[in-house]
């Protein structure tokens, strides 16, 4: 069996200066960049998503804009693929699901923007696809959200999301976890 790490929408929008920023995406950034250096030091298979907006509505991820951009920390080198999405779900309209099965991969590891979004639908879509999943829940990152006349906190819509995927279609485990484990296993 053979995990792959799986990095979404990392990119320059959910920063600081970007057209949709996140609460908490350097941080989560760098969470994602320590287990990336992990995966590439053991020489396990790295895919990074991009989000590129096709709806003639969309405000962010705009085609030829630097809000597309990969955030730096976690550029993808030049043999790691680079999968372009244009839906939530990182396996619609894509290739991604094909290039893990011939890959072998049966786990993922996943990280990324927005928790309530894309990590959501993605990591849902590979459970029903039979994939094995974590979610690394420190290199993840959200916004606040508005409903029913009431602001959200993000880390109210972080926690709830998760907690939801915790329940049946993924585990739940901090960066720090999951890089000890890493450490065990390559012992």
């Amino acid at each position: 069996m053979s995990t792959a790490l799986l990095l979404i929408d990392i990119q320059k929008d959910y920063f600081p200066g970007g057209r949709m920023e996140l609460v908490g995406s350097i941080e989560a950034a760098g969470a994602a960049e320590r287990l990336l250096a992990a995966f590439r030091r053991a020489a396990w298979p790295v895919y990074h998503i991009r989000h590129i907006s096709s709806r003639p509505t969309a405000s962010f991820f705009l085609p030829d804009t630097s809000g597309i951009e990969i955030y730096p920390g976690v550029a993808p080198l030049p043999d790691e693929p680079v999968i372009t999405k244009h839906f939530p779900n990182s396996f619609r309209d894509t290739d991604l699901l094909e290039r893990l099965k011939a890959a072998g991969i049966s786990r993922l590891l996943v990280c990324g923007m927005m928790t309530s979004m894309c990590v959501d639908a993605t990591v849902r879509a590979a459970f029903d696809f039979g994939f094995g999943c974590t979610v690394a829940q420190d290199a993840c990152a959200t916004r606040n959200l508005f409903f029913a006349g009431e602001d959200i906190p993000a880390s109210h819509v972080h926690g709830s999301f998760l907690a939801a995927l915790g329940a049946v279609y993924a585990n739940i485990r901090t960066t720090d976890a999951i890089l000890e484990g890493i450490t065990a296993a390559d012992r």
